[in-house]
């Protein structure tokens, strides 16, 4: 994979996500032993970040730094792109000065254009299409729990228009799996992707489904993984709509009891489970409710996996890095 991007989990092969997978969990075996493993020894990379997000920015960094190179962050303030100069442009300067780009932000052509200019590997950290390294992250953590990913029943509640519904349901039907949307039909994700997605299921064995019922949805689900309502940059006036269109399909205990004990809850973070955040209590004062997309109860009970999953993020961008980067391969 050296000198290719990863902008998007279409443009890889079940194979190569495999190999991306094995490759992150050999790397967390040997962080774990205190194994060094600097593969990309004195090499720089530019994380340009125009939506910020702490586990993405520290995944990148501490990533990048075990593997021996030197991380520069660019917020939304610390960077012109789009704005007094073109993405392209951008992208030409920055391919000259460093060895390898991410981007979080906007629209999937950003992060394509940048890809097609720079010159050097860009790495997809969010765009508001595709979410693939979290896809990894979460791959690997239900392999860990449960072995393989092939046949396993991932079952998406909430808003599965963006990134995270497309970005599973890609991936899902990559591996082999039985992807449900659980969720109102005017959340389900794009017609068209979802097309891409079933002739993709045809080769692997795949199944991408959608249901409103959520008692039918989740039965014997291994996983129910669900995200915030509201996605970054939208109105607040969209939490009023969301809140009594999408709570049929909010994570309960109810909901993992019915899929059965073997279920594990997955959240890409962050999660309003309780009141503890600003807000979660603005939430609270306007509509009366203590939680969102999913209770606390789930949220801190033996079956939610969110923290494995979330350190599971550097793991996985390493792999990515390293394999783009230096050509590493799992051993």
């Amino acid at each position: 994979m050296k000198n290719r991007s990863f902008l998007k989990l279409l443009d890889f092969t079940p194979e190569e996500i495999d190999s991306l997978i094995t490759l992150a969990m050999q790397f967390k075996a040997k962080k774990k032993a205190g194994i060094p493993h600097r593969l990309c020894e004195g090499k720089n990379i530019a994380l340009v970040f125009e939506k910020t997000s702490t586990r993405t920015r520290c995944a990148f960094e501490v990533a990048g730094a075990d593997l021996g190179m030197h991380p520069v962050y660019l917020d939304p303030s610390g960077s012109q792109i789009g704005k007094k100069e073109s993405i392209a442009d951008t992208a030409r300067v920055l391919g000259r000065m460093f060895d390898g780009i991410e981007y979080r932000g906007f629209g999937q052509e950003i992060v394509e254009d940048l890809a097609k200019y720079a010159g050097v590997p860009v790495w997809n950290g969010l765009t508001n299409e595709f979410h693939p390294t979290q896809i990894l992250a979460d791959f690997m953590t239900i392999k860990e729990h449960f072995g393989d990913l092939k046949g396993r029943k991932l079952v998406y509640m909430g808003d599965a228009r963006y990134n995270m519904g497309n970005s599973l349901m890609v991936g899902c039907a990559k591996m082999g799996m039985h992807f449900v949307a659980c969720t109102n039909e005017k959340y389900y994700p794009d017609s068209e992707l979802v097309a891409q997605c079933r002739k993709i299921a045809k080769e692997t064995g795949a199944v991408i489904e959608f249901s409103d019922d959520a008692i039918y949805a989740t039965q014997k689900a291994d996983v129910i993984y669900t995200d915030v309502w509201v996605s970054m940059g939208e109105p607040d006036e969209v939490w009023k709509e969301r809140i009594a269109d999408l709570t049929p399909y909010r994570v309960t205990k109810a909901v993992m009891d019915n899929a059965g004990p073997q279920c594990r809850f997955m959240h890409c973070l962050p999660a309003f489970h309780d009141l503890n955040t600003t807000t979660g209590k603005l939430i609270y004062d306007k509509f009366g409710i203590d939680c969102m997309e999913v209770t606390d109860e789930v949220f801190e009970s033996e079956q939610s996996i969110v923290f494995d999953e979330a350190e599971n993020r550097m793991h996985t961008i390493k792999a990515v890095m390293a394999a783009t980067l230096a050509g590493a391969k799992p051993e």
